[in-house]
């Protein structure tokens, strides 16, 4: 393999580390190898006194990371195998590492950002989006829950944007992802080379501030008044009727889109964030959702989400339960209670 085959690009310039996720086929999608050679290079650029700045961006056009391999998750799912809890510690591991970086780390947020693509950016110390940006945390819609330390950041977002993003798994543009607290600066996806080349040689707030401006409008201004009074309830089916009665017809769309998601995966999710929001640090947060991912691995609906969408792709899962009704507490309080490894 070549450097330019390796999957992730690590280079220094002057006074600046570049990360380049490289695998633009697969829009960058993390794998295990992907993840360890982040880490390792972290580890050597936090001693290395010339690395003054971290920049972490993804090869191609497309976006910065559509998530982790789902694929090699659904083998897993129904083969009873463990890669993916060694793939989940190692990835919460970078996650924790960079939220607590002891030098800038400035995430270009370019494109798709999904799943682990939010895990290796909205961690970071400066956080750039631009009018190309699209966010997401859709893991309701394949039987998981937001992870990579996504409990945490939406259950810090204002009101109840997290919650909403949560159960709906919806997409967000660069202004709502800044209002979410997902991002905090706004540049335009054709001032990456300008953003880079100054990062070279001067410090990361300056030279972000210098091309920084204010984004296009987002959503979340005007909806942030039903978003709040709706998902405040304390159970998934009550925020669904909340919803649905709401006169707001963007409040209607978002109860018929949490109503196709997994049933299980929404008692999950809105459990995770809620409690999340009472935990003491992401440390704390990361080792909850490291217990909801090893639980759910074993229950039905992970393997048949990423059946429905990403293998057969007929968008239409049968979920175990199919409703809401249906889930006991039980089986949410099993999943918080996992201790597998």
């Amino acid at each position: 393999m070549t450097m330019t085959d390796s999957p992730v690009l690590a280079r220094i310039t002057g006074r600046l580390g570049h990360l380049v996720l490289n695998r633009p086929r697969a829009i960058n999608a993390l794998t295990a190898e992907m993840v360890g050679i982040l880490r390792r290079t972290l580890t050597e650029w936090a001693d290395d006194a010339q690395v003054r700045t971290v920049l972490i961006t993804g090869a191609g056009e497309r976006g910065l990371c559509a998530g982790g391999d789902l694929r090699a998750m659904h083998a897993d799912a129904v083969s009873g195998g463990t890669g993916s809890l060694d793939f989940w510690a190692d990835e919460y591991r970078l996650n924790a590492q960079l939220a607590a970086y002891p030098k800038p780390v400035v995430a270009w947020m370019d494109g798709l950002v999904m799943g682990g693509g939010i895990g290796v950016s909205a961690h970071a110390g400066v956080r750039v989006v631009t009018d190309r940006s699209r966010l997401a945390m859709p893991e309701v819609g394949i039987g998981f829950h937001p992870d990579v330390g996504g409990s945490w950041l939406l259950a810090h977002a204002p009101g109840q944007l997290g919650t909403h993003l949560a159960l709906t798994g919806t997409t967000i543009g660069p202004a709502d992802a800044i209002t979410a607290g997902l991002a905090d600066h706004f540049v335009s996806h054709d001032r990456l080379a300008a953003l880079t080349d100054s990062l070279v040689h001067t410090e990361a707030a300056a030279a972000v501030a210098a091309l920084a401006t204010d984004p296009p409008g987002g959503d979340f201004d005007t909806a942030r008044a039903w978003i709040d009074e709706c998902y405040a309830a304390d159970s998934v089916a009550t925020i669904v009727e909340r919803l649905t009665a709401h006169g707001d017809p963007a409040a209607q769309a978002a109860a018929k889109e949490i109503e196709g998601k997994s049933p299980t995966s929404l008692a999950v999710s809105l459990r995770s964030v809620r409690t999340a929001a009472a935990l003491p640090d992401l440390q704390a947060a990361l080792a909850q959702e490291y217990r909801l991912s090893a639980a759910l691995l074993r229950l039905p609906d992970l393997a048949e989400g990423i059946r429905a969408q990403i293998i057969d792709k007929d968008r239409r899962p049968r979920w175990q339960p199919a409703t809401l009704a249906e889930v006991p507490d039980s089986l949410v309080d099993s999943c918080f209670q996992s201790r597998e490894r």
